[in-house]
């Protein structure tokens, strides 16, 4: 029988005090899962328990900076001495910074790789011994589009999506015989506050011109939602994902898949 439950688990997704964490974190609390989050700062965590709080969810939060080692090592210390071992993480937190390489500085680029590709090192470096101790455990990276394609202005985005994509086949190929299962989502281009200035209409009423080409080159023809992630981060949190490991399944409505329409 599959199965898809998520009752007796832990599970700590970072950053999900809104967007596609926020959705990812309802989806397990749905699944049956006990979930914590983490803010960088203690006005976002409020921010994330309120908002959970007003849609009738249960959940902890901790403030915790995950670029910072001794800050994620109590962290996890906490949450399994009030709450119980990880069972699964979800390594969400992440930044961007639409810059063009040559005007973009070393210190940027370094903190966006920070956030997105270090961070996950170090969030699952501090979960994996307890995950080995316990005989199993699921870590899930929000990888990216940009874990195998370039766009002007991502240079360093796509820098530490490539890496994390790397990341996560290399902890699946030295923890696997734990049973310990490391995949990835790659979201497409989902509608979020992130991306909300990408999909503002013109002042004519026409869409923008970046809304417009995303839509054209999306098979499905509309911008994916955080819901859409819902499914398939259940799935690979689940036992019915046991066997998968090192793999990024691409939530992107069919775009890495099309080469777009013929011009007319």
């Amino acid at each position: 029988m599959v199965d898809f439950s998520l009752k007796c688990k832990v599970a700590l997704v970072t950053g999900a005090s809104h967007g596609i964490g926020f959705a990812i974190a309802e989806a397990y609390i749905n699944a049956g899962a006990t979930v914590v989050f983490n803010s960088s700062n203690p006005d976002s965590l409020e921010r994330g328990l309120k908002a959970y709080k007003e849609k009738g969810l249960e959940i902890r939060g901790y403030v915790c900076d995950v670029t910072k080692e001794e800050d994620v090592t109590n962290m996890v210390a906490s949450i399994e001495k009030e709450i119980g071992t990880i069972d699964i993480l979800v390594n969400n937190a992440g930044i961007i910074k639409r810059i063009p390489m040559c005007d973009m500085s070393v210190g940027e680029f370094s903190q966006v790789i920070d956030v997105d590709l270090v961070a996950p090192f170090i969030m699952s470096k501090a979960v994996i011994p307890a995950m080995i101790k316990k005989g199993h455990g699921k870590i899930i990276n929000i990888c990216s589009m940009m874990s195998e394609l370039g766009r002007e202005t991502v240079s360093a985005y796509a820098a530490a999506k490539g890496g994390l994509k790397m990341l996560t086949r290399n902890i699946a190929s030295e923890y696997g015989e734990y049973n310990i299962q490391c995949n990835g989502i790659g979201p497409g281009y989902i509608a979020t506050s992130q991306t909300a200035p990408l999909r503002q209409p013109q002042p004519d009423g026409s869409r923008h011109p970046f809304d417009a080409f995303i839509i054209s080159k999306t098979p499905a023809a509309r911008w994916g939602t955080p819901e859409d992630l819902m499914g398939p981060a259940v799935f690979l949190a689940s036992d019915a994902s046991d066997f998968i490991n090192g793999q990024i399944l691409y939530v992107d409505g069919g775009i890495l898949a099309y080469i777009g329409k013929q011009p007319k």
